[in-house]
C-alpha cells in the first residue's frame, strides 16, 4: 500500500512549540504563511509542515509524510504511535459504514448540500493514501475538487443532495427547524445510498441534534441500519468523504450562480456578504434573495426590512 502524502492533526500549543524548536534543530527551511503560527520545509526529506493558528493543527505534505510523521513528529512531540495503526486503534473505521456530512448551513448565500459516501475496508485505505479528511480543514476550493474527483475515480460510491434556496426556503417553512430539516436530508442520502449498498449495516453522521430527530426521519430502508451519532464523526473515513463531497456541490453552485447573476457570492455570513446581497437587490430586485439566500438568516431581514 502507498505511504500516505498528507497528514494532519490537533496539537496542543506546548506541542507546537516543542515542534517548531525541533525543526529548527533538524535543519528545517523556515517560513511564514497566512493564518500559521510557522511553516517549515525539507528538501532532503521530502516533506513540507504547516502549523495553523486554528487549533492549532499541524498539516504534513509531501513524499516523505509517513517518515516524519513516524519518526519525528509521534516520538518526539506527540508521545504516540498512531500513523499505520487507524486499524488497530480504530477498527469500525475499516468496516463497511455510510458516512453522511453537509455544507452550507451557516452560509447566508448558496444551497444546502448533504453528501454521503460509502467506505469498506480497501477503500478506508485508498481514501488514507489520498489525503482525505474533513473538508472544514482544507482552505483550498481547488483542493476541495481535487479530492472529490480522485474519489470518483477511486470508485467512492456516494450520494449528493442540493438544496437550492428555493427549494431550502420551502422546507425550512414545512419544517420550521434547521435540525429537522438537516434530519430529513441526512435520512434521504442514507435511503438513497442503501438501494446500492442494501447490505450496508451502519451509517454514522455528526450528531446535531437529539439523536431521536434522526431516527424518526429514517423511511423503510434507513430503519434496518444500525445509526451511529457523534460528535467530531468527520475524523471517520466515511463521513470525511461525504464532507468534500458536499463541499464541492456547495462551492459549485456559488460559483455557477455568482456568475449567473453577476455578483460573486461570497461564503459565510461577512460584511461582503451583505454588501454583495444589497447589490443583488438593486439590480434584480427584492425577490432575487429567495433564489440565491437562505431567506431565514438576519441578513435577509437586514437588507430587504421585511420578516422572512
Amino acid at each position: 500500500m502507498p505511504a500516505p502524502t498528507s497528514y494532519t492533526k490537533p496539537l496542543t500549543n506546548g506541542q507546537a512549540e516543542k515542534l517548531r524548536a525541533l525543526l529548527e534543530d533538524k535543519g528545517f527551511v523556515m517560513e511564514e504563511k497566512p493564518h500559521c503560527l510557522f511553516a517549515a520545509s525539507n528538501k532532503v526529506a521530502k516533506v513540507n509542515v504547516s502549523v495553523y493558528e486554528k487549533g492549532p493543527k499541524i498539516l504534513v505534505q509531501g513524499k516523505g509524510t509517513e517518515h516524519f510523521v513516524q519518526f519525528t513528529l509521534e516520538p518526539e512531540v506527540l508521545g504516540v504511535a498512531e500513523l499505520g495503526y487507524e486499524q488497530v486503534h480504530h477498527p469500525e473505521m475499516f468496516q463497511p459504514h455510510i458516512g453522511v456530512d453537509e455544507s452550507g448551513k451557516g452560509d447566508f448565500f448558496g444551497p444546502l448540500v448533504v453528501a454521503g459516501a460509502y467506505v469498506d475496508g480497501d477503500m478506508a485505505h485508498k481514501l488514507r493514501e489520498l489525503g482525505v479528511m474533513d473538508s472544514k480543514r482544507i482552505g483550498s476550493d481547488a483542493r476541495i475538487g481535487t479530492l472529490a474527483k480522485q474519489m470518483r475515480e477511486a470508485g467512492v460510491r456516494h450520494e449528493v443532495i442540493v438544496l437550492g434556496p428555493q427549494r431550502y426556503n420551502e422546507l425550512y417553512s414545512k419544517f420550521g427547524n434547521l435540525n429537522k430539516l438537516l434530519a430529513w436530508g441526512h435520512a434521504k442520502v442514507i435511503e438513497n445510498l442503501l438501494e446500492r449498498v442494501p447490505d450496508c449495516p451502519r451509517a454514522l453522521s455528526d450528531q446535531f441534534a437529539n439523536p431521536k430527530v434522526l431516527e424518526r426521519a429514517l423511511q423503510s430502508r434507513g430503519k434496518t441500519i444500525k445509526l451511529e451519532q457523534r460528535t467530531k464523526a468527520e475524523s471517520d473515513p466515511a463521513v470525511a468523504a461525504a464532507s468534500i463531497f458536499a463541499r464541492e456541490g456547495f462551492v459549485r453552485w456559488l460559483d455557477a450562480a455568482g456568475e449567473r447573476h453577476g455578483v460573486p457570492l461570497p461564503k459565510g455570513v461577512s460584511p461582503a456578504v451583505k454588501q454583495n446581497a444589497a447589490e443583488l437587490v438593486a439590480r434584480h430586485g427584492r425577490g432575487i434573495l429567495e433564489v440565491v439566500a437562505k431567506m431565514h438568516f438576519r441578513t435577509a431581514l437586514e437588507i430587504t426590512g421585511a420578516e422572512p
